[in-house]
């Protein structure tokens, strides 16, 4: 039985998030930036997303896969995309092509902490709504651009998807198997690693305000320098060698075996990542005379002997059933595990033990499935207070929060301001 630690985050005492109390203005859409927003809105923010009238996010109508149901509502269908990262925010209207829409951000950063936003270079500049425009509204604002090459150099003005980045960023030179054509990761994980960079500089530049007593700060996250950056010890290892690193399929370029084995009836991942676990795997299988070839005894030759050691690994674990093979793992403490699917995932007991699986009542759709929050605080703890907005469902709210009239919301309806 586990015993839980002294402070640790389990069963928190505390609804209120680490960032109650301060506010966002997010201008962002699709990934990069509503993912970046999410957590800030999981850690306890106000997260006013600004939204396009008629239409809002894009990836409000990236379907199917879609939610559907009744609660209270008309049944409306609601993108699996965008429940994805848009939970914990309130949605405002707003035309930032009208002069009057400008005015009404102008209006919301002046008490926000946090301005947000992914637009193309130079496109809120050009609308007089950048930077050194909105710091003149609020010089403790903390303002974040996020963009695929970021604000300088020769490719700041070009367009950036994600499957661009993964390319020129390197990722997929190392991604797939050895031989065959490069592939991209199953998740957009350019844009979701630039929004966890965002996430850290916002917070470090909140920090910095309140503990110096400064103002705020203009934050530049590109998905290129974040690609560049998750290159880690890929990148190290072709300074100090000179070598690019190729495509190895899930294996590990320094330690073998770390890789994944089919078997009957599944694929097992197997990490024997010390002389003692390699030691352990072979005995587990009762292949112990692995362990009195000459190839195969230190990493370093195993490593140098890689094919070898596939083959016969191979031929052995295919024999296995799954299940049967991970007992038999475990009983010798060789770190293996099944390659899970989604179904799999959602399934595991320590996702529910942890909390990773969430559900949230929606207006029009019903219950929503979504992952939980990874971030496990004590003391002030990651929650799920706001379903995946409407589009435009706090418009009203906002702006009655800003002192505008029911009368002079009707009129900013009619001018197609919100």
């Amino acid at each position: 039985m586990l015993v839980p630690m002294v402070g640790e985050a389990r069963d928190p005492d505390d609804s209120a998030g680490p960032l109650d109390g301060v506010t966002v203005v997010d201008a962002s859409q699709v990934l990069v930036g509503p993912f970046c927003t999410m957590q800030l809105g999981d850690l306890g923010a106000d997260v006013i997303k600004i939204e396009r009238p008629g239409t809002g996010d894009q990836t409000r109508g990236w379907y199917p896969p879609q939610f559907e149901g009744e609660m209270d509502g008309d049944g409306d269908a609601v993108s699996a995309y965008y429940a994805s990262v848009n939970r914990n925010k309130r949605s405002i209207t707003l035309n930032l092509k009208t002069d009057e829409g400008r005015d009404l951000l102008r209006e919301l950063v002046r008490d926000a902490d946090v301005f947000v936003e992914n637009f193309r270079v130079g496109t809120l500049e050009e609308w007089g709504l950048g930077y050194e425009d909105l710091r003149e509204e609020n010089d403790d604002l903390i303002y974040c651009s996020l963009s695929g090459y970021g604000e300088w150099g020769p490719y700041a003005e070009k367009p950036a998807y994600d499957l661009i980045m993964q390319a020129e960023g390197g990722l997929m030179s190392i991604t797939g198997e050895e031989g065959r054509e490069p592939v991209r990761v199953g998740v957009a994980i350019a844009d979701i690693g630039a929004g966890m960079y965002a996430t850290q500089a916002i917070l470090a530049a909140l920090f910095h305000r309140e503990l110096q007593d400064a103002g705020g700060q203009k934050i530049d996250v590109s998905l290129f320098d974040g690609q560049v950056a998750w290159m880690s010890y890929m990148a190290t290892n072709y300074f100090a060698s000179g070598e690019p690193p190729e495509r190895m399929g899930s294996k590990h370029p320094t330690i073998a075996p770390y890789q994944a084995f089919p078997t009957q009836n599944s694929y097992v991942v197997v990490a024997a990542a010390s002389e003692k676990l390699w030691e352990n795997f072979c005995r587990a299988l009762e292949r112990e005379d692995l362990l009195e070839d000459d190839r195969f005894r230190t990493n370093a030759d195993r490593v140098e002997h890689r094919s070898d050691l596939e083959a016969e690994l191979r031929s052995e674990l295919v024999e296995y059933q799954i299940d049967d093979l991970l007992d038999r793992l475990e009983e010798y403490d060789v770190p293996a595990r099944k390659v899970h699917d989604m179904e799999d995932v959602f399934e595991h007991p320590q996702v529910e033990a942890r909390g990773m699986h969430s559900r949230i009542d929606h207006p029009t759709a019903g219950t929503i499935d979504v992952p939980g929050s990874p971030m496990h605080l004590s003391q002030t703890p990651t929650t799920i207070r706001r379903h995946p907005p409407t589009l435009g469902e706090h418009s009203a709210d906002v702006l009655a929060e800003l002192g505008y009239s029911d009368r002079e919301i009707e009129k900013l309806k009619d001018a197609d301001v919100i």
